[in-house]
C-alpha cells in the first residue's frame, strides 16, 4: 500500500495495490503490521457500514473527550467526498479541513485520527461506505458541527437537487460553539 500524509498532520490517504485480471481484482484492504509501521499503533474495535443515496450529506460528526474515535474509511460502492476537520486546539491546523474523493474505482482509504470531526457527501447514485473505529459509539458523547459553517468553509460540491440531512445534522452547532480537543 502507498501511504500519503495529507496537509494535516496525522490524516492519511492510503492507496492499496490492486491486482486485476480477467477474473476481477484482489487487494489487501488492511494489514495491521504495515498500517502500524506507517501510521502508528491503532487498535480498531468495530466496523461500521452505511448505504446512502445521491445528495445525502452525513456530518460533521465526532465523539467528545475520551470517547473520540480514529477512523479508517473506504467506499465499497459509489463515490463520496470525504472530509476531516481538525478540532485539536494545540494543532497548527486547528479548524482546517482536508477532503478526498473515495470511490469503488480508486479504492482509496482515508485515515482520520482522534480529535477530528468527519463527514461525507454522496456524489454517485448510491454509496456503500464502510469504516473501522478504535472506540465504541457512545450516544452521550456524540456531537455535530454544521456542514456549512462559514468559519471552516468546506467546498462541498452540493447537488442540484435537495440536500438530504438527518435531523441531527440540521440541528448541528456552529464551529465556534463546538467542543474541541487539547
Amino acid at each position: 500500500m502507498n501511504y500519503i500524509q495529507t496537509e494535516i498532520d496525522g490524516v492519511w490517504l492510503i492507496e492499496p495495490k490492486v491486482f486485476s485480471d480477467a477474473r476481477g481484482y484482489f487487494m489487501e484492504a488492511f494489514k495491521e503490521e504495515e498500517f502500524c509501521a506507517q501510521i502508528g499503533e491503532v487498535h480498531f474495535v468495530q466496523d461500521n457500514e452505511s448505504k446512502s443515496f445521491y445528495g445525502v450529506l452525513r456530518g460533521l460528526h465526532y465523539q467528545k473527550g475520551e470517547y473520540s474515535q480514529a477512523k479508517l474509511i473506504r467506499v465499497l460502492k459509489g463515490k463520496v467526498l470525504d472530509v476531516a476537520v481538525d478540532l485539536r486546539q494545540s494543532s497548527s491546523t486547528f479548524g482546517k479541513y482536508v477532503s478526498v474523493e473515495l470511490s469503488d474505482e480508486n479504492r482509496r482509504q482515508f485515515y482520520i485520527p482522534r480529535g477530528f470531526a468527519h463527514g461525507f457527501l454522496v456524489l454517485s447514485e448510491e454509496a456503500v461506505f464502510t469504516y473501522k473505529v478504535d472506540n465504541a459509539y457512545i450516544p452521550q458523547a456524540e456531537a455535530s458541527i454544521r456542514y456549512d459553517d462559514k468559519t471552516i468553509g468546506i467546498d462541498w460540491p452540493l447537488p442540484e437537487t435537495q440536500l438530504l440531512l438527518s435531523d441531527k445534522d440540521k440541528k448541528a452547532v456552529a464551529f465556534k460553539d463546538a467542543v474541541y480537543f487539547e
